[in-house]
């Protein structure tokens, strides 16, 4: 007979041992027999057979619904992951996306339960890259760094291109990677492959610092410190290995008590007084000084002091775009053509300053790119650059070499206040008129260059699919009653937004990927809309379809927190940028570009089928709409959106439009 375990209540049937197996013998014999005899075989054997699943005893429910008593803690201890979620609360993060796994279930566990799910909240993610690009395009709207965890070998091998581009765009993102270090005591099979010996050396050439704690104080010192590194100017990303015993076993005191630093600030670094003072000296007496900048402006303020710059020079200024740096309506805001007259040229945290003075024609004449320089020789060049204090060596982010005349490895934002006072001092008396007639100029070219662009965009306005223009002003048209911020622009749509929209405010304009990474955009977007949402302010974006397709998965996460934004597609249908470089190599060989049935040449086009971007949305959670091929309907459709993301809901729009 079956005997019961002591101490035990089975609530089940009982089943003697011999009986179920000869019931297991008896079917299996069945198999062997005639159809007929089985049959009966079978029938008789019924009764003796188990059912095919047991229920479960009162002992198993209440192991799986009940919650676990107090004195029932078998690590005999306090948590070692909920240390490190009080190190981690003393950083005021708000958000935690990630993709949950198993390396770092320990702090899971800690983050949810032990701190109550706040500060930081777990936000879900389908995808490390977009957790990670999600973290970029927050701190870009709110300047403020988020921190995700990815999974061992695999997950940060996944996040790494979203790292990437944090780290060519200079935004501080704080990843720890899970990882089970101790190979006598790590379980084998899966466990195994998703570990190594050194996690970090993945992403080591493009963060900013990295290390691997050893014991719960060293992880305490470890993140206040890698917080510090990553938010003192040169902004990057910076990455912690978490060893999943140390999260998971108890806090051992080994003698002494286990304390969390203080984080204080660090200052940004300043130009040297010096060169300042003959930087103030060129600008001061130059008769067309220009000034460029691409990640000048970390703030509000810093957007403050480059217009006080300006107005003090007179001098126009070209915004590269790697942030919003000087309002797009300030008559001296001008385009990149404006370098090649200048006699002065001082650039601020330009990602690459050689491209700014010089041209690149792409398959000259023996099939291989040459340069041109676009300014005069005797040009002086003034840089203030931060990133020269985080030059590496591997990736060439860092971009061409470039001598010039004053060199400040600093911070430009910081050094910009004794810039401004030193340019003051230096102006001649009798240069003022000069500047004021300068500024005169400016106003003039100004709006006759604005008028280009109005003429520009009238054309093809009601072409089908819908021009780049129509989208950008449509958009443009719905949200301008709102404090709205244009979280990203993904694919090309030749900068019409730069162009025609009143850009003023530091958040109107977030700015690119930094390493040109596609997927970025929409989990950036995503990660932007949740800082606003939070800071009371309306996101849009323009979607572009490969960017999308990437990642898609963030759509979901969007609707699962109920983040609100607007994506508006620029469905092109393509990858037109390899389109134009396939096309353009098939001229200079004298051939023709194969089409393979579609409008672009093969490997470019996304098409036959034609994706349904608003269906992929709506099964998301989304309120969306498309495909939007009349241009007559683009208006009302955006406006629907809108009151959709007002409700609190992101929505999407499904546009075809021209490819550029």
């Amino acid at each position: 007979m079956a005997r019961k375990i002591p101490g035990t209540k089975d609530s089940g049937p009982k089943v003697d041992r011999r009986k179920f197996l000869t019931g297991v013998a008896v079917a299996g014999a069945a198999g062997t027999l005639a159809p007929q005899a089985a049959d009966a075989t079978v029938a008789a054997a019924a009764p003796a057979r188990l059912p095919s699943v047991l229920p479960p005893t009162t002992q198993t429910i209440a192991a799986e619904t009940n919650v676990p008593q107090a004195e029932l803690n078998r690590i005999g201890g306090v948590a070692g992951s909920d240390f490190m979620v009080d190190v981690i609360k003393t950083l005021d993060i708000k958000y935690l996306p990630a993709n949950c796994a198993s390396s770092y279930r320990g702090i899971h566990e800690s983050l949810i339960n032990y701190g109550g799910n706040k500060m930081p909240e777990f936000l879900t993610c389908t995808h490390e890259e977009s957790a990670v690009g999600m973290a970029q395009g927050y701190f870009k709207a709110t300047g403020k760094p988020l921190l995700s965890l990815v999974h061992g070998t695999v997950g940060l091998q996944h996040a790494s291109m979203a790292i990437y581009n944090a780290w060519c765009d200079r935004v501080p993102v704080m990843i720890m990677g899970g990882n089970d270090m101790d190979a006598a005591h790590r379980p084998p099979g899966v466990p195994t492959f998703h570990s190594a010996q050194d996690i970090n050396a993945m992403v080591r050439d493009y963060t900013k610092w990295d290390d691997t704690p050893v014991s719960l104080q060293h992880y305490a010192q470890s993140v206040v410190r890698a917080y510090k590194i990553s938010m003192t100017p040169p902004y990057a990303p910076v990455m912690i290995s978490l060893d999943a015993g140390l999260q998971q076993e108890p806090v051992h005191g080994n003698g002494e008590k286990l304390y969390i630093p203080k984080y204080t600030a660090s200052s940004p670094p300043q130009g040297d007084t010096g060169a300042v003072k003959e930087a103030a000296r060129l600008l001061a007496n130059a008769e067309r000084p220009v000034i460029v900048v691409d990640r000048a402006a970390r703030t509000e303020n810093g957007l403050r002091l480059l217009v006080q710059l300006a107005e003090a020079l007179q001098a126009r200024v070209v915004d590269m775009g790697g942030r919003m740096n000087f309002p797009k309506t300030h008559y001296l805001s001008a385009g990149a053509a404006v370098v090649n007259t200048a006699d002065v040229i001082i650039g601020m945290e330009l990602s690459d300053f050689w491209g700014v003075v010089n041209g690149y024609v792409d398959n000259g004449d023996h099939g291989i790119g040459h340069n041109r320089s676009k300014i005069k020789p005797d040009t002086k060049l003034i840089s203030i650059n931060s990133s020269e204090l985080l030059t590496k060596s591997n990736y060439q982010d860092f971009q061409r070499f470039l001598s010039v005349d004053v060199s400040m490895p600093a911070d430009s934002e910081a050094t910009l206040p004794a810039l401004i006072e030193a340019v003051k001092a230096a102006i001649p008396n009798d240069r003022k008129a000069a500047i004021e007639k300068r500024g005169e100029a400016a106003k003039k070219n100004k709006a006759e260059a604005h008028a280009r662009t109005l003429e520009a965009a009238a054309l093809a306005w009601d072409a089908s699919p819908i021009s780049t223009a129509r989208l950008v002003m449509e958009t443009w048209n719905a949200v301008k009653g709102e404090d709205w911020s244009l979280v990203s622009q993904s694919g090309n749509v030749s900068g019409w937004p730069q162009r025609l929209w009143p850009m003023e405010k530091y958040y109107h304009w977030l700015g690119g990927s930094g390493g040109y990474g596609v997927g970025y955009g929409a989990p950036a977007s995503v990660g932007a809309a949740l800082g606003n949402r939070d800071l009371g302010r309306f996101s849009v974006s323009i979607q572009s379809d490969g960017d999308l397709m990437y990642a898609p998965g963030v759509l979901w996460t969007a609707a699962k927190h109920k983040i609100p934004l607007l994506a508006v597609m620029h469905n092109n249908r393509g990858y037109h940028q390899e389109l134009m470089h396939v096309q353009r190599m098939s001229s200079f060989r004298n051939r023709v570009a194969s089409l393979g049935g579609d409008m672009g040449p093969i490997g470019t086009s996304i098409m036959n089928p034609d994706i349904e971007y608003h269906k992929l949305a709506e099964s998301m959670g989304w309120w969306a709409k498309g495909p939007i091929k009349d241009p007559a309907e683009l208006g009302p459709a955006i406006k629907q959106a809108m009151a959709a993301v007002k409700a609190g809901q992101p929505a999407l729009v499904n546009v075809w439009t021209q490819p550029r």
